[in-house]
């Protein structure tokens, strides 16, 4: 992986921190907006944090496999499957 492991991690280690308040609030019985309010805020940092790897990825496997010219169809279509993971 080619992006800041150090940047990921955090984000990983902060989203997980989250679910598991998440968790708590629903075992505690909380309001469910300020559950789906929590989740929505996970999901978000989860976003972000792809984005991180997907730009790192794009920045770096993919400009190298256009630079030397080699597996370049894998990389495209590794792309676009999951392009359509994101707008689905």
């Amino acid at each position: 992986m080619k992006a800041d492991h150090g940047k990921v991690a955090q984000a990983l280690k902060t989203a997980r921190g989250q679910l598991d308040g998440i968790l708590r609030m629903v075992e505690d019985d909380r309001y469910c907006v300020d559950i789906s309010n929590q989740l929505l805020a996970t999901e978000a940092l989860l976003k972000k944090t792809n984005k991180l790897v997907l730009e790192a990825h794009l920045k770096s496997c993919v400009h190298d496999s256009f630079v030397s010219g080699t597996d370049v169809d894998q990389k495209i279509d590794e792309i676009l499957k999951l392009l359509d993971k994101l707008t689905h």
